[in-house]
């Protein structure tokens, strides 16, 4: 199973419009951010997981051809915006694609993109629709454990996939909900910034997530242009934490 990070940024992603901070004026590939998200292949099946504003460059980044399956974490604009350029896989793969979601989001999707569900009008995005609860779901040959989290006030998704599990916009996680992450080896978490905030975990909050779950590697992802620069705060980390970057791959054996 191969990892790659489409986007590992915020929703304001990396450099900030109109801002003049370190971290956007920086010429560190490193340091340029699209919105968070990531694609997981196998030797049969891959998929992403949300498609925010960024996704048409992102599949044009990594020269993705094909594509089986969106999953989604929630309904933010920042992982959902991109849905339209789905349009060229329904061109090149002549099917719907398949879209997993729980209800809430999968209502919210229909509302943001009901031009997508009016049959009379050729041309529009082709949707598959396919409802995620907290139950185990099957994507291709791949067993997916959905995980609860609350994003502020707002219950959101994260997914454990075998070794894998990845986990962003979170500020909180039940005790019962980390017990899914048990066994862990690889574990992508967000942190925002070094500072609290409301609404996502900080780095702080990520550390000690990733302290109790004791992964063998960590990748933080979600982070802001407040974090700095990504050469200085790299270096404060422990060893088996990777700040994650856009276009960085791992594999997962």
């Amino acid at each position: 199973m191969k990892i790659t990070f489409l986007g590992t940024g915020t929703s304001q992603g990396i450099p900030v419009i109109g801002c003049n901070c370190d971290a956007c004026r920086s010429d560190d590939p490193r340091d340029k951010r699209l919105r968070s998200s990531i694609m997981i292949c196998t030797d049969n099946y891959r998929f992403v997981i949300d498609s925010g504003p960024d996704f048409r460059y992102q599949m044009l980044r990594e020269n993705v051809k094909s594509l089986d399956a969106i999953l989604y974490t929630h309904e933010h604009r920042d992982h959902i915006a991109g849905l339209d350029d789905i349009r060229a896989f329904n061109w090149v793969q002549k099917r719907a694609m398949e879209l997993y979601a729980e209800p809430r989001v999968l209502k919210e999707i229909k509302s943001k993109f009901l031009y997508a569900f009016d049959n009379s009008y050729p041309g529009v995005p082709k949707l598959s629709l396919h409802t995620v609860n907290e139950q185990e779901i099957k994507l291709g040959d791949m067993s997916i454990q959905p995980i609860r989290l609350l994003h502020y006030n707002l219950p959101i998704l994260g997914y454990r996939i075998g070794k894998l599990a990845y986990i962003t916009d979170a500020s909180f996680i039940e005790e019962t909900e980390k017990k899914k992450l048990e066994g862990t080896e690889y574990l992508i978490v967000n942190a925002l910034r070094k500072e609290k905030h409301p609404t996502h975990f900080n780095l702080e909050e990520a550390l000690q997530l990733i302290d109790e779950i004791n992964p063998r590697q960590a990748f933080l992802t979600h982070i802001s242009h407040q974090m700095g620069l990504y050469r200085e705060y790299s270096r404060e980390l422990p060893a088996n934490v990777i700040p994650a970057y856009d276009g960085l791959s791992f594999n997962v054996d």
